[in-house]
């Protein structure tokens, strides 16, 4: 039985703040690995990505190894012969980038049996897709919050659903320029996701586009959607991995579109006690009473 391995990594920016993961499976089993650093590229974490998953076998094993670096995949299996035959040299006889990550990584490759495999990167291969996830949440995990300006606008969400579906509302308070407005609006039949959505659509249209604007929402449907799911969801034509229709596409669609107009910044208030979300959800409760 092969170990299967998928691996990556990358900078934001680049070279930057970068992180890297691997997953390895044999069988029923399953091992994550993740790392982060400060000061790092692309490639350097797409090579730390593998030097680590391949240290962590204990033993010479085969492995189906799957990257959507072809720097990786291309250094391995087309370069490193050659390279490593004219002391670390390209043909030019400048010095190899990377070369403590490449010297690192060969003997490695040299102990097991290794399939390489290049996969498309955010095409929707499941494996590929959560170990993407998995290093830029190793990345984020090391990336300072940025300082947003006090005149940066904000604009808290949220939404009210009797039924789900049944009457819904949403509320939304915006705060910018040391003052505070308040916007409301109901349906009469619709669920809680599409409520959350229809007050980031009304509190964006409330602010001139070119705006930079922070969104504070306590829903996690409407927090991953707009910061993780909808690039694939936009590739893939608003279609999910699984090959259903994304549900809600025709706000998430609209959103889109609106976001690509904004400087946004989402921030997660789950949990948080901000007054401006309480005021928000009151009203939203409160246009359903009067619809």
């Amino acid at each position: 039985m092969k170990v299967v391995i998928y691996s990556d990594g990358g900078a934001d920016p680049n070279p930057g703040i970068g992180g890297w993961a691997a997953i390895l499976r044999f069988g029923e089993h399953e091992k994550v690995l993740t790392g982060n650093n400060p000061q790092t590229t692309n490639n350097q974490m797409e090579l730390t990505a593998a030097i680590r998953a391949l240290q962590s076998l204990k033993r010479p094993c085969e492995v189906a190894f799957y990257t959507d670096s072809e720097y990786v995949r291309r250094g391995i299996t087309e370069w490193i012969e050659g390279w490593a035959a004219k002391g670390w040299r390209s043909k030019s006889g400048k010095a190899v980038q990377n070369v403590e990550l490449w010297q690192a990584l060969w003997p490695l490759v040299q102990r097991h049996t290794i399939e390489w495999h290049w996969v498309k990167g955010h095409a929707g291969n499941e494996l590929n897709e959560r170990v993407d996830r998995l290093a830029r949440q190793a990345r984020l995990e090391i990336t300072p919050e940025t300082a947003v300006g006090e005149d940066v606008p904000k604009l808290y969400l949220r939404a009210s659903c009797k039924g789900n579906p049944g009457p819904g509302g949403w509320g939304v308070v915006l705060e910018q320029d040391g003052e505070t407005e308040q916007f409301s609006g109901a349906e009469s039949s619709s669920t809680n996701n599409r409520m959350e959505l229809l007050a980031a659509l009304e509190g964006l249209l409330r602010l001139p586009p070119g705006s930079s604007v922070q969104l504070f929402t306590s829903s996690d449907y409407l927090f991953q959607g707009a910061t993780r799911w909808i690039h694939g969801w936009r590739q893939r034509n608003w279609v999910k991995r699984d090959g259903k229709p994304v549900v809600n596409a025709d706000l998430w669609q609209a959103l889109d579109q609106l976001m690509g107009q904004y400087a946004v910044r989402w921030i997660n208030a789950k949990g948080q006690e901000i007054e401006e979300m309480k005021v928000a959800g009151k009203l939203a409760s409160e246009a359903i009473a009067v619809h």
